[in-house]
């Protein structure tokens, strides 16, 4: 818990209204003024509220101050309201819907906050009040920035790579868990997991969850769980939550490289649902609240229960149409067996029905069988015939296109067929000379004729 602290003078005892060298707006500094009639000053309760907001403004603003806030909430209007407080006070405050549009987060209860204002009264009811003109988380600067730088480079890394996250076990054997023996969260997760899974252990490894020591133990805590694998499946590590500043050892390097050699599946659960830290990154999954994180291992007992009686009712249904299969099988093969007449009666039944078939087909065949010399001797003389006629015709139609290819055709149409005195036929005149031997083969007879020169070469003359 951060101290109350006020960024400015204080104010003198006795007197609220001094102001060295200054008459805050011609209005009187004191209730002992310069008036000539004895006692107090009689005031009006605005002029009253008035002259302190004057003081208040001379004296203070603008102011910074540190707290806890209490009690915000967020009007209609955008305006919020909320106070400030620590151990040993506590401040009402105003922030106005333009101031409120400007802030990066969304503040709650409970958030240590820095705020720069003006006090002021607020005249209808004469409260004190802080009107808040910007708000950021305590320390949030710094800190949110070696927070970014931090996770860059983890990042870079490859340490909040999705392809290395793990799913969680469906039905995990043993939980561990890492966290503060005095923490809230703990009676959370352990109060979770005795009403959702009572039959599951859990393995505790206390560590300090704030401070400067927090991270080492938590180091320690996680590699003690690490050792005893494989009787732990799943791993918790959660924290409830809080400012920056109170979660910053979850954004220890050495624990996000610890978390990254988990051998089993890790949840983080630190802080409420809008609280990030790198452990979050790291981890295989990240749950809102610690809450959350116990709920995400451990299914409802009720479910399982419900899934063992659906399995038992689905066997019972096999087992039972089994049986009934079974039965009727039973039945039939004692039937058999009571009878034995009945089933010596159906075999003989189809061995006469075999037989039948066995004769009847002989039979065909038989007949069919002695059909064939009758046909093929009642069909060979027709067949025998048109085959005949077909070779006749073939033979007449080869000995036409004999006659065709015929010289003798070719002689009586007045043509000649000359070849020389040892028969080769001549097909050209250049091959001739004069004097040589012709013999021209006419339709009749042949005739020798000698070449003779003449006007335009060789011509055969006749012979004897």
């Amino acid at each position: 818990m951060h101290l109350f602290r006020i960024e400015a003078a204080a104010p003198r005892p006795g007197n609220l209204l001094w102001k060295s060298g200054r008459r805050p707006r011609g209005r009187p500094v004191n209730l002992r003024d310069s008036n000539p009639t004895p006692g107090p000053r009689i005031w009006a309760v605005g002029a009253l509220c008035r002259a302190v907001a004057d003081a208040l403004d001379a004296r203070f603003n603008p102011v910074a101050v540190r707290g806890e806030i209490s009690g915000f909430s967020r009007a209609s209007s955008g305006h919020c309201y909320f106070a400030l407080k620590d151990p040993s006070g506590q401040l009402r405050c105003a922030m106005f819907r333009r101031a409120a549009g400007l802030l990066d987060f969304s503040p709650r209860d409970g958030d240590q906050v820095e705020v720069r204002g003006r006090l002021a009264v607020y005249e209808p009811r004469g409260d004190l009040q802080l009107v808040v003109e910007s708000l950021q988380r305590a320390g949030q600067g710094a800190l949110f920035e070696q927070f970014l730088q931090r996770k860059a480079r983890l990042e870079a890394e490859g340490l909040f790579d999705p392809e290395r996250k793990r799913a969680l076990p469906v039905m995990p054997r043993a939980v561990g868990l890492v966290t503060s023996l005095g923490a809230a969260a703990l009676h959370d997760v352990v109060t979770a997991l005795r009403r959702r899974v009572p039959h599951i252990p859990v393995v505790l490894a206390p560590a300090a969850v704030q401070g400067a020591n927090a991270p080492a133990e938590l180091v320690r805590a996680l590699q003690s769980l690490y050792a005893l694998q494989p009787a732990v499946d799943v791993i918790l590590l959660v924290r409830g939550g809080g400012s920056i500043e109170d979660l910053w050892a979850f954004n220890d390097e050495a624990l996000a490289r610890t978390i990254v050699q988990s051998p089993v599946p890790l949840i983080c659960g630190v802080g409420h649902e809008t609280d990030f830290t790198i452990a979050d990154f790291c981890a295989d999954l990240r749950a809102p609240t610690p809450t959350a994180a116990a709920e995400l291992v451990s299914a409802p007992q009720a479910i399982w229960l419900g899934a063992l009686d659906l399995l038992g009712e689905r066997l019972d249904d096999a087992l039972g149409a089994r049986l009934d299969v079974l039965g009727q099988r039973l039945d039939q093969a004692a039937a058999r067996l009571g009878r034995p007449s009945g089933l010596v009666a159906r075999q003989q039944l189809r061995l006469a029905h075999h037989s039948q078939r066995l004769r009847y087909a002989l039979l065909s065949r038989a007949e069919r069988l002695a059909q064939v010399p009758r046909a093929i001797s009642a069909d060979f003389p027709l067949k025998l015939e048109r085959a005949m006629a077909q070779r006749r015709e073939r033979l007449e139609r080869v000995a036409l296109r004999l006659r065709l290819l015929d010289p003798a055709l070719v002689l009586q149409r007045g043509y000649a067929w000359l070849t020389d005195a040892d028969g080769r036929a001549i097909v050209s005149a250049k091959k001739l000379s004069a004097g040589d031997a012709v013999v021209a083969r006419l339709t009749d007879g042949s005739v020798d004729l000698t070449v003779t020169p003449g006007k335009t070469g060789t011509r055969p003359t006749p012979g004897t």
